[in-house]
C-alpha cells in the first residue's frame, strides 16, 4: 500500500472517512474530471485565482496600512475602506469559488495534506480579521477611538495574508501538490 493511501485509511480509521469518501467522490465528479483534464480550463481558473488573490490581498494590505498610518493620508480610513471594500469582497469570492475548483481536482490528496489544512486555516483567520477591520473601521475614524487596538488588528492582518501566502507557496514545495 502507497504512503498517500496508507495515511487515508487511518484518517477513514480515525472517523473521517465520511469527508475523505465526499472528497473522492467530488473530485471523480464529470465536470470536476473535465476541469482537471481539460489544460485550458484548469490554468484559466488557476490564473483566475491568482489574479483574484491579488486584488484580495492587495486591496486589503492598502486598508491595514492605511489603519496604521503608512499609507493613503489624504483620505481618512472610512472612505479609503468604502472604495476598497466591494473589491475585496468581490475578489474574495471569485478566489474561493476558483480555489474550490482547484481543490476538487485533487480533493483527497488536499484533504489528507497537514500544509493545506494550515493553509486554509491561515486564511480563515485572515477573512475574520478583514471583517473586524471593515466592521471597526467607521469606529476608527473618530477621534475618541482607541487606535492602539485598531493598528493591532491591522498588524495582525497583515501578518495573516502574508502567512496565508506563504502556506500556499509551500503545498508544492513540501507536499509536492498544486
Amino acid at each position: 500500500m502507497d504512503a498517500p493511501r496508507a495515511l487515508r485509511v487511518l484518517q477513514m480509521e480515525k472517523g473521517a472517512g465520511d469527508l475523505l469518501g465526499f472528497c473522492e467522490w467530488l473530485e471523480h465528479t464529470s465536470w470536476v474530471t473535465t476541469i482537471s483534464n481539460t489544460g485550458w480550463m484548469y490554468q484559466t481558473a488557476e490564473i483566475t485565482h491568482y489574479f483574484s488573490l491579488f486584488v484580495l490581498v492587495g486591496t486589503t494590505v492598502i486598508v491595514d496600512l492605511r489603519v496604521l498610518g503608512v499609507a493613503a493620508r489624504r483620505q481618512s480610513v472610512a472612505q479609503l475602506s468604502e472604495q476598497l471594500f466591494p473589491w475585496v469582497w468581490t475578489a474574495l469570492c471569485l478566489a474561493v469559488l476558483l480555489g474550490f475548483i482547484m481543490f476538487a481536482t485533487g480533493a483527497a490528496d488536499f484533504f489528507t495534506d497537514t500544509v493545506f489544512r494550515v493553509k486554509m486555516s491561515v486564511i480563515l483567520l485572515a477573512i475574520l480579521s478583514t471583517i473586524i477591520v471593515q466592521w471597526k473601521v467607521s469606529e476608527w475614524d473618530r477621534p475618541a477611538a482607541t487606535h492602539t487596538m485598531s493598528k493591532l488588528a491591522a498588524f495582525a492582518s497583515l501578518v495573516l495574508w502574508i502567512g496565508a501566502i506563504l502556506a500556499a507557496v509551500e503545498i508544492a514545495a513540501i507536499s509536492g501538490l498544486g
